[in-house]
């Protein structure tokens, strides 16, 4: 299986910090933040990865390479301006191919085992699913969740559907079968509204992840992970 890693984003949250380097190798725990996923992505299995970027991307490939420092094959799919997460999947398609992909937003961090939604998501697509999703407990930036999931039960519902479902946040990190996007115009394009059009349809399934997740959104939450991670045990 390939994988995606989204590193397009201009991170204007993130400013003045991103204004000299892109978000994706700002540093957690001395490490860039896209050096992580890749890491994670290789103890996966996984060889032949695409990174997405716009904003300062010839940073990013001069500091990547391809790849082989990793162990692992990059290929670069460079957009004028960001297309977003959608449109830039869709950009991206003559390099991922025509097999289910994963796909990672390059500005979180987790310690989630990627094999473990890879094995999952692979049993999900070989029946009406779509796309499996790996959904968090919410943050408290978020507390509101993204999707809800009824007890034993891997569909992705829509906050309002089951009002008494718990809701989780979308993690950022999905498996996609790429006819999702075959028929998308080229062109900028958010995930959300196709999301929700699959899971109106019961294409969408999900996993629920409780361990250690941030979303590496604005200055104090880069400050707060680096704290958190630095007393963590080893």
């Amino acid at each position: 299986m390939k994988a995606m890693i989204l590193a397009a984003g201009r991170g204007e949250r993130m400013r003045p910090l991103t204004d000299s380097v892109p978000k994706p190798l700002l540093k957690v725990a001395g490490c860039t933040l896209i050096e992580y996923h890749i890491k994670a992505l290789y103890r996966a299995g996984i060889r032949d990865i695409v990174i997405n970027h716009a904003w300062l991307g010839d940073k990013i490939e001069r500091h990547l390479g391809d790849g082989r420092q990793f162990g692992v094959n990059i290929a670069y799919s460079a957009e004028q301006t960001a297309l977003e997460t959608a449109g830039g999947i869709r950009h991206a398609l003559p390099l991922l191919g025509k097999e289910p992909f994963l796909v990672i937003n390059g500005d979180i961090w987790t310690d989630f085992p990627l094999i473990q939604l890879l094995t999952t998501a692979k049993k999900q697509l070989e029946t009406s699913i779509w796309a499996h999703l790996l959904l968090v407990s919410n943050p408290m930036h978020h507390p509101e969740g993204d999707f809800c999931l009824r007890e034993e039960e891997p569909l992705v519902y829509e906050k309002d559907i089951y009002p008494d479902s718990p809701c989780f946040t979308f993690s950022g990190i999905g498996v996609y079968h790429p006819k999702i996007f075959y028929f998308l115009d080229e062109g900028r394009q958010a995930l959300a509204p196709v999301l929700t059009a699959l899971i109106r349809e019961q294409h969408i399934s999900a996993e629920v992840y409780r361990g250690d997740w941030f979303d590496i959104g604005t200055p104090q939450r880069l400050k707060e992970i680096n704290i958190y991670l630095a007393k963590k045990p080893a």
